[in-house]
């Protein structure tokens, strides 16, 4: 049977958008900016006023979907090694969120680690979340951060610090040509 949060329900949104987003704060970290450059937030900050209600809708979709196949990617990757995806990836997510309060309230990380427990087992983290009520204002940095720390992840994982990023740009690659 179906569940009303399977992937298949969900809009995709703006992954590119998503993917850009967190690619630079991926590229900000490897450079060695531990502060978060003004400049850069503020284009960012303008880019999403840009979009309007509907294209930052786009972007909250394309950031849970980028979640989805991170998750996916790192299921497959410990299934691999006979190892369970949440056993080994949601207590260090959780413990870094939490070493970020200026960043993730502290009362925004269980959402955060349900949403990734979704992606894990197979569900849509948009849908799941959206069972709870509408996003609030609150949640959208965790969401970024939740991400970012997904393919950083990753590309720890893979000893390659544009692996997660490659690997959504070819998959969104293949899916312009289908």
């Amino acid at each position: 049977m179906s569940s009303p949060c399977s992937p298949q329900y969900a809009p995709a949104g703006d992954v590119g958008a998503a993917l850009m987003m967190i690619d630079s704060r991926l590229k900000a970290i490897h450079d060695g900016k531990t502060e978060i450059d003004p400049e850069h937030e503020a284009l960012i900050h303008q880019f999403t006023e840009s979009l309007g209600p509907k294209g930052a809708r786009d972007v909250l979709d394309g950031a849970c979907t980028l979640i989805y196949m991170f998750m996916v990617w790192l299921r497959q990757a410990h299934e691999e090694h006979d190892k369970d995806v949440i056993e080994y990836v949601v207590p260090s997510l959780v413990a870094t969120m939490r070493m970020m309060p200026k960043s993730v309230r502290p009362e925004a990380v269980p959402t955060m680690a349900g949403l990734v427990i979704a992606a894990g087992t197979g569900l849509s983290p948009n849908l799941w979340r959206k069972q709870y009520g509408d996003w609030t204002e609150e949640e959208m940095t965790p969401l970024e951060v939740t991400a970012f720390l997904l393919a950083e992840h990753i590309n720890r994982i893979t000893d390659d610090p544009d692996f997660a990023t490659r690997m959504i740009t070819e998959a969104l690659s293949r899916a312009d040509e289908a």
